[in-house]
């Protein structure tokens, strides 16, 4: 789909353009042209097509400089694979004066609202034995009181102060005067006596924001062009000043750097460009050439970053004056905004806008909750804490301690535990680009009042104050861009139309419940929790086995299969990839579930059958032909090797699906993928491997524990569902029938029959289950419920892994097998008797 001359992706509300931008379609089509009709070779060589390429990248490089208000006279570009590549050449090349010599030392400073990227620098400091220095953004405000006296102003010693020109968690814009006033002496970071350098992080700011080295002179701007364009990516630079640049120093030489060298003696003299000096063999020129047309089409589009830079913000002003006034119908805010302005300059604050959803009882819902929600809504969110530590511990009050107990409790940087204790990790981001709408942003809204807020709520904010917000949220002199070659002032939405908005959204989403059914659904699972020991009751049994053999297709329903030392046998042994080699799931392709794979175990085939189709067989011996192909893929960040199956089997998926596709099988030369849970009471993890699943052999889940979901479910939609219909959107393996709902979360290990299984941890839902198993159709209404029912988490399910079978003959799982848990507590469950009586305690 093209708008606007821009490529959108059917459906999709882009919300992280502070994470990258997306590209126009305009720049493709005239950097693809300019390849078809110019031959550029290696500017290293002295042909013409390699003279034609060298010309190109110092017009690129002039074009860069003209972009930043400033000239060759002053800058240096200097080519890289990106900011954080632009970052460790500063940390590197610097000046430092290290502890222990006969002169005074250097000191790395940085604000401690910094990307990972710059903290990172102090570890090539340490290893030159300079000491870095942390500095609070509140600290740079008071480090007046650090000027030095007169006769300490002598000293020469350099040092260095970074800091970004807009941070990336919260997008507030940092005072540029702080260039000139630290170089001047005026603010001293820390008091000791030397020369001070600026080294300001542009990357975030660029992307939205002019910015003028003709006034604003800092020593280092390092960027990363996708920012801006969006495309090409893996391409940056280092800015330097050519004051400092002189300055640089450099130990290793890549081709290309050298005037002149000798390979059996140590000689080495350097280029006199700083620029092919610090640029260490070819530089990625195609993707410089790209930078000419990113350029044109931005200014073609926009008519430049200070539009840019109003149109982004006039969204993001907009977006936080509706968001911050969002309340339940207890008054309690909807959200909490980690915010250091009040987003009425574009100044002083950039497009982004960080938060947490919060309960009516103001308790934070966890990110990686309200990222499942929003990918419901093609809602595309940043979460975590966004590479800016520092950032999160100062809006989220995150201690270095609690830091420290995270890791411990498994939490890592980028995963999606976003609640330890109750206390959050991390939080939502959303970012607004030049290509943003106001129909982003109202879309966004919408979705936090359509999951959030009740009938009743939504009347209280917009009735009483939105008329006012929305005619005053945005500016006159900001500007949206409504085509390719002109601006239009963007729209004020009136009172009628939020109304409007507003009932459309009622009766369209149905949505998380009301706070008073949410109660009564966790009431009735609470009533039924397991107890601790039952002795007695009713028998737990095994009522439905199912395979997939083909990762994200249909079920294969059994009433007794082989387990093998994956777990069922072929249950995910296959899986569809697109032409780049990547898994398929039903989250980008929802009609795979309309695939139908059986397996003939007799026939040794499996038969791949869908409507419309001519049924394809599959052997289930493996080829193990020289020709064969073995290859690495991933699942869920797992490496596993595998090999194709086929022209056959890749034209049958690829006609089905309507786009490239090819099915592959997991080879059995995969014994390094092994499972790394603990799995106490199990040999050693080494010995346990996986098929193609995600987490775990087994997925078990309890009929009883539908039942709640399955009456809410029905009375939203207002039609009857049946549980087969429910069971096969959790895609488990083993259907269990326990007297109590959830009371298999209470277990650590569970026997069937001759084969004992260690319970691993619940299963964290996503939005497959949405997923109508029989029509490949979607509907938001599942996940919302599982959400409100369980207390805002989506786990339902848990999953099982068992020790590898040694005999010859393979055990069986077989439906009505008796099922024998064992309580966390380690008390193992009794026997079932004839009497129903349960024991309380």
């Amino acid at each position: 789909i093209e708008s606007n001359n821009f490529i959108f992706i059917l459906g999709i509300t882009y919300l992280d353009h502070a994470g990258s931008a997306l590209f126009p379609e305009s720049l493709l089509k005239a950097f693809t042209d300019d390849l078809r009709n110019n031959v550029y070779g290696n500017p290293h060589s002295q042909n013409i097509s390699s003279k034609l390429t060298y010309d190109t990248i110092e017009r690129v490089r002039y074009r860069i400089l003209q972009h930043f208000h400033t000239a060759a006279e002053d800058y240096t570009i200097i080519f890289t694979s990106g900011c954080t590549a632009a970052l460790k050449l500063v940390a590197e090349a610097f000046p430092w004066i290290p502890e222990g010599t006969k002169e005074p030392s250097s000191r790395f400073c940085y604000l401690t609202d910094s990307h990972t990227s710059v903290v990172g620098m102090r570890g090539i400091t340490a290893s030159m034995n300079v000491l870095s220095v942390p500095i609070k953004p509140k600290e740079i405000l008071l480090s007046e009181k650090n000027r030095l006296p007169a006769e300490e102003q002598n000293c020469t010693t350099p040092h260095l102060f970074s800091y970004p020109a807009q941070s990336n968690f919260s997008g507030t814009k940092y005072p540029l005067s702080w260039i000139q006033d630290i170089k001047s002496g005026k603010l001293c970071p820390i008091k000791i006596p030397g020369k001070w350098f600026v080294l300001l992080d542009a990357a975030s700011f660029v992307s939205s924001s002019p910015l003028d080295l003709g006034v604003h002179q800092a020593d280092f701007i390092p960027i990363s062009f996708y920012k801006i364009f969006g495309f090409p990516t893996g391409l940056g630079a280092l800015l330097v000043s050519n004051r400092i640049a002189p300055l640089l120093k450099k130990t290793y030489f890549g081709g290309g750097t050298a005037a002149a060298y000798l390979a059996g003696k140590d000689f080495y003299f350097p280029r006199k460009s700083i620029a092919e000096r610090f640029e260490d063999g070819t530089v990625s020129f195609l993707d410089i050439i790209a930078l000419k047309h990113g350029f044109d089409v931005l200014e073609k589009l926009t008519g430049g970053m200070e539009n840019i830079k109003q149109h982004t913000f006039a969204l993001a002003h907009y977006t936080y004056t509706v968001l911050s006034t969002l309340k339940y119908a207890n008054g309690a805010p909807v959200v909490r905004i980690y915010s250091d302005t009040d987003f009425s300059n574009p100044d002083v604050q950039g497009p982004i806008i960080n938060f947490n959803v919060l309960d009516e009882n103001g308790e934070v819902i966890g990110f990686s909750q309200v990222d499942k929600m929003a990918s419901l809504y093609n809602i595309h969110v940043r979460t975590g804490c966004f590479c800016n530590t520092g950032a999160c511990q100062m809006h989220l009050g995150i201690s270095n301690e609690d830091i420290q107990r995270n890791l411990q409790a498994g939490h890592v940087c980028g995963d999606d535990i976003d609640l330890v204790d109750g206390r959050p990790t991390g939080s939502v981001r959303i970012s607004f680009g030049y290509m943003s709408s106001f129909e982003d942003a109202q879309t966004f809204l919408k979705f936090i009042i359509a999951t959030r807020l009740s009938k009743l709520d939504t009347e209280i904010p917009f009735q009483s104050s939105v008329t006012k917000l929305m005619t005053e949220s945005v500016p006159d002199d900001h500007r949206s861009f409504s085509n390719a070659d002109k601006l239009s002032p963007i729209l004020n939405i009136s009172d009628r139309e939020l109304r409007d908005n507003l009932t459309a959204t009622k009766t369209t989403v149905n949505l998380e419940p009301p706070e008073a059914e949410a109660e009564s659904i966790r009431a009735a699972v609470s009533e039924t929790a397991v107890p601790t020991c039952r002795r007695g009751g009713k028998p737990i049994t095994v009522t439905n086995i199912y395979l997939y053999p083909i990762k994200s297709c249909s079920a294969f329903e059994v009433t007794e299969w082989p387990v093998g030392n994956q777990g069922l046998l072929y249950d995910r042994n296959w899986m569809v990839v697109n032409q780049n080699g990547v898994c398929m799931t039903q989250k980008q392709e929802p009609r795979l579930c309309l695939v139908n794979p059986s397996v003939d175990l007799e026939k040794k085939v499996m038969v791949i059958q869908a409507e419309g189709m001519d049924p394809i067989s599959v052997s289930l011996e493996e080829n193990t032909g020289k020709e064969v192909v073995i290859c690495e893929s991933k699942v869920c960040s797992h490496r596993v090797k595998t090999y194709d199956c086929g022209e056959g089997t890749a034209a049958w998926f690829s006609l089905f699906l309507g786009r490239p596709c090819r099915l592959i099988r997991q080879s059995s030369d995969m014994k390094n993928r092994s499972h790394q849970k603990n799995t106490k009471g199990l040999a050693s993890v080494t010995n346990i491997s996986l098929s193609l699943v995600n987490e775990a052999q087994y997925l078990l889940i309890n009929v009883a524990s539908i039942m709640p979901l399955k009456e809410h479910v029905s009375a939203r939609l207002e039609e009857p569902l049946e549980i087969e219909e429910l069971i096969r959107r959790f895609r488990a393996n083993i259907v269990i029938s326990a007297p109590e709902s959830f009371e298999e979360e209470e277990w650590a290990e569970i026997s069937i029959g001759a084969l004992r299984f260690q319970v691993v941890g619940p299963c964290s839902r996503c939005q497959i289950i949405c997923i109508d198993q029989q029509s490949a159709e979607r509907n938001k209404e599942f996940l919302q419920s599982l959400s409100a029912a369980r207390g805002r988490k989506t786990n339902f399910g848990i999953y099982l892994m068992n020790q590898p079978v040694r005999s010859s003959f393979p055990d069986t799982l077989s439906v009505g097998s008796q099922v024998l848990p064992v309580l966390k507590e380690n008390t193992e469950i009794q026997p079932p008797t004839s009497s129903e009586e349960k024991c309380s305690g």
